[in-house]
């Protein structure tokens, strides 16, 4: 014959009470976390899908930062190419000004000295640096793209500078300082050259012009590249920003709880316990035996 003892019974209530408590801590814990996974055995394929696409959005966040870059240093290209082009649309003024056949000498070494300041100008157009780095000097770390000389000598490395945009595309940031501007005696720099030479012989430096348009030509031609590569930085921006926008939905309804559901849960979990508290209290009243010992 089984005899229930008061110890038993006491034992008993206190492992119901310990259940009970260790829900209504649970309850209290997911209610004020906001998280449905605190830990990875409440729901290990719940688990296994958030890590997968945390792992998603830390790329998505990568190739955002990425764009980011790319984006500044195509900006500063453009503003580089912006300037060039003004200064050689000047040196044409200049020209076209300079063959005027009334001009005095003074006049045209006047003109010279202008074609030289904006010579100056676009060789510091051609070593615009981006957060230390020459734009035009592919992936060289040298102190400039061009070092001044007669011609300027071209200091940049065979390869480009890349910023990986998504999981399967990587587009070029930079710009080759010896394609835009040339290198040798078909440079720019050695036509501005060219032309204050001319000025200063007295002679008419119209017959430059060919060369200098071309090397406008060249410069407008990289610019249109430039904002082509920035047009696709920003589709990818985008399609990124919109990416990662569903990731993080996903992520939120795989890891954060339902508010309104997580307070009934409590409430539910909090009456039980306090139910529980008062049977028990009611089940294991003392006797008057237990008084007497």
């Amino acid at each position: 014959m089984i005899r229930v003892t008061d110890q038993s019974m006491s034992l008993a209530a206190q492992r119901a009470l310990g259940e009970r408590q260790s829900r209504l801590s649970a309850a209290q814990q997911t209610a004020t976390s906001g998280a449905r996974i605190s830990r990875p055995s409440d729901d290990p394929v719940g688990t296994g899908e958030a890590l997968r696409v945390r792992a998603e959005l830390a790329a998505r966040g990568q190739f955002q930062r990425n764009i980011a870059d790319g984006t500044g240093w195509l900006r500063t290209i453009d503003s580089a190419l912006d300037g060039a082009t003004g200064v050689l649309r000047q040196v044409r003024d200049a020209v076209i000004q300079g063959g005027n056949g009334s001009l005095t000498q003074d006049a045209r070494d006047a003109l010279a000295s202008v074609v030289d300041g904006l010579r100056a100008d676009l060789l510091a157009s051609a070593n615009t640096r981006y957060l230390g780095r020459n734009v035009f000097a592919g992936t060289s770390d040298a102190e400039a793209a061009f070092t001044d000389g007669t011609p300027p000598t071209f200091n940049g490395s065979p390869g480009s500078v890349t910023r990986r945009i998504s999981a399967d595309q990587s587009v070029p940031v930079d710009a080759d300082g010896r394609a835009v501007f040339g290198t040798g005696a078909t440079s720019a720099f050695s036509v501005l050259d060219g032309i204050a030479a001319d000025l200063r012989a007295g002679t008419d430096p119209t017959s430059r012009l060919g060369a200098l348009d071309a090397a406008m030509s060249t410069v407008v031609s990289a610019r249109s590249e430039v904002g082509t590569r920035s047009a696709l930085l920003d589709r990818a921006s985008q399609a990124t920003t919109e990416a990662t926008t569903s990731l993080t939905s996903r992520r939120t309804a795989i890891e954060d709880v339902d508010l309104g559901q997580a307070v009934l849960d409590l409430q539910l979990q909090q009456t039980a316990y306090q139910a529980a508290l008062a049977v028990t209290a009611k089940v294991l009243q003392p006797s008057l035996t237990e008084f007497l010992r």
